[in-house]
């Protein structure tokens, strides 16, 4: 028995992940999340090659909800691009026509893709590992952009609670999506037993994964806002409704 067939396919899957799990992508985008103002034609995001030796391709495209490639109503610009060691460019996510045929009440949801193509190595036995990045892309109408003003008074805090038997469902009645990342039972307290992130689509609604009886009467519950950070709204419940306490809500954690 050769070295080479002690390896099961289970083992060598095994160390593939682990270097996955090791690996930093060379290629970095400058956010986390994307918000396409529909007032606008485009949105510019920067990209950067980490790679200060060797240079990378960047290819980009865009998915529905459902994770099929789309070229309708929005689409990448350039679709590939090669970057130099060490070098930044621009990647554009332009609205074609089609754009103006979405709904104009509410947001859109569709996701990002970024990967970085590494350069063809010569040496013999040479694993390549070609990172992705996925991130979520809001299309919002020019209806509901918000000003300023109605920034400093975000829009999640108009969520509410709803117990139902032994959960709570989440009451979404904005126009926007909304990403809940965490829930407890106080400010302090860890993550409620069973909780699974989830985003809560405009003017609807979603059950919580974690009991009723696990988050208790004063759930704290963290969403993700459009520049990434993560604010953390509290409860207050009377009965079977809950809203939110805006003078118990610590904010951005």
């Amino acid at each position: 028995m050769t070295p080479t067939s002690r390896f099961t396919p289970l083992a060598l899957a095994l160390v593939a992940l682990c270097l996955l799990n090791n690996a930093k992508a060379a290629i970095g985008l400058d956010r986390t999340r994307v918000i396409f103002d529909g007032s606008k034609d485009a949105v510019s995001m920067s990209i950067t090659n980490n790679n200060t030796q060797l240079p990378y391709l960047a290819q980009g495209w865009i998915e529905d909800e459902q994770g099929n490639k789309i070229s309708t109503p929005l689409t990448v610009l350039p679709p590939v691009q090669r970057l130099e060691p060490g070098k930044q460019s621009q990647v554009k996510v332009q609205a074609l026509p089609a754009a103006k045929m979405l709904p104009q009440d509410r947001e859109s949801v569709y996701y990002f893709n970024l990967r970085e193509i590494p350069p063809r190595t010569d040496k013999a036995n040479t694993l390549q590992i070609a990172l992705q990045t996925r991130i979520k892309l809001f299309y919002r109408p020019a209806a509901i952009v918000p000003s300023q003003q109605q920034l400093s008074n975000p829009w999640q805090q108009k969520l509410t609670l709803t117990r139902v038997g032994d959960q709570y469902r989440v009451n979404n009645p904005t126009p926007y999506y909304v990403t809940l990342v965490d829930a407890r039972r106080s400010k302090d307290a860890k993550t409620a037993e069973g909780f699974e992130p989830l985003m809560v689509p405009p003017k609807g609604s979603l059950t919580l994964s974690s009991s009723a009886k696990a988050l208790g009467v004063t759930p704290y519950m963290t969403y993700v806002n459009d520049y990434g950070g993560r604010p953390t709204l509290a409860f207050s419940c009377s009965g079977d409704t809950c809203t939110v306490n805006l003078a118990a809500s610590p904010g951005d954690e």
